[in-house]
């Protein structure tokens, strides 16, 4: 059987060390340099035009002084802090307060709610409202009241709210 394997030692050069990533042709510009100087001749001759075609003048952009006068004319009693409302006596409004504690997808919670807060809260209904965002979708609102004004009812808001809560204030006012 023949031996392919070469007996002859290699001559290693340990003082020429390459580094391993350079490459092993010259380097050479990427970019000639009749093509730069055909560049700066294009973007000279774009500059020159320029100032001839749009008539560039930097000494007529200086800022002129502008003057406003604002006149605001306001009925005088405006000045002694009343305010006119236009009222339609018809009739009265009557207006019940109600606390929304929630609003869930899942019926499960909607009674936790009530649950969590039946010790405090009077009067906790949960009614099935349709969502505005998502029509056709149920949604059970855990809602509490009605109370006699907005003071009782901020009152029960205060409460909720120190069970962690988020509750809306909700007003539902008729014409009588």
């Amino acid at each position: 059987m023949k031996d392919f394997a070469t007996r002859k030692p290699k001559k290693r050069n340990l003082a020429k060390k390459k580094s391993a990533f350079r490459s092993t042709r010259q380097t050479s510009n990427i970019i000639s340099k009749n093509s730069i100087f055909i560049l700066l001749v294009i973007s000279s001759c774009l500059v020159i035009t320029s100032f001839f075609f749009f008539k560039t003048d930097v000494a007529s952009t200086n800022p002129e002084d502008v003057f406003n006068n604002v006149t605001i004319d306001f009925p005088s009693s405006l000045l002694e802090d009343s305010v006119l409302i236009e009222s339609n006596d018809d009739g009265e409004l009557s207006c019940e307060y109600f606390v929304q504690i929630g609003a869930y997808g899942n019926k499960k919670y909607a009674l936790e709610a009530e649950k969590m807060l039946m010790g405090e809260i009077q009067n906790i209904s949960i009614d099935i409202v349709y969502s505005t965002q998502l029509p056709g979708k149920p949604l059970n609102s855990v809602i509490s009241g009605p109370y006699e004004n907005r003071s009782a009812a901020n009152n029960a808001r205060e409460k909720i709210t120190k069970n962690g809560f988020d509750p809306r204030l909700r007003t539902l006012c008729k014409q009588t």
